[in-house]
């Protein structure tokens, strides 16, 4: 089993909080607009980090992390990338390969806003953290955590790490 934080726009923001959720992670997963990445950096010394960039990320970013992260965390089958839409309204750029080999998670961020949707239609279970950071037009900074134990993903929570200002 392991336990998941999943976070996203972040724009060069990290603090004591967002870290105390940290450290009760085995894994942290960051969707994207990582920033500066310092905040990457501090996150892989506490835990194992799997991460993509975002289009506010520059170039140093995107040479340490992927357009598009796809894996397996124990039995579950993941694809996160930074602009990805939600069910029926995918970004052009992954639609087809949701449609042609669908993930049984996936997981997204560049809206700023908390979504989990399951999508009938593909099978899979979508998952968008909202903002961690304290840029952006969103009222509540956001993250999710849940475990992936075997081919199951459960006990999902909503962290809300406070306002945004």
């Amino acid at each position: 089993m392991k336990k998941i934080l999943l976070l996203s726009d972040t724009h060069s923001h990290i603090d004591d909080t967002i870290l105390k959720y940290v450290n009760l992670a085995d894994e942290v997963w960051h969707a994207g607009d990582i920033g500066d990445l310092k905040v990457t950096d501090t996150l892989k010394k506490l835990k194992p980090l799997r991460a993509v960039y975002g289009n506010i990320d520059d170039a140093q970013a995107r040479m340490e992390f992927p357009l598009n992260n796809r894996f397996f965390c124990e039995g579950v089958d993941v694809l996160i990338t930074h602009i990805g839409g939600y069910p029926g309204k995918y970004n052009q750029a992954i639609r087809e390969e949701l449609t042609k080999n669908p993930p049984k998670l996936f997981i997204c961020g560049h809206s700023h806003i908390l979504k989990v949707i399951y999508d009938k239609k593909l099978n899979f279970l979508h998952m968008n953290p909202g903002a961690a950071g304290v840029s952006g037009f969103h009222q509540v900074r956001t993250m999710l955590r849940f475990e992936i134990d075997g081919d199951k993903i459960q006990n999902l929570e909503i962290v809300e790490i406070g306002k945004r200002g």
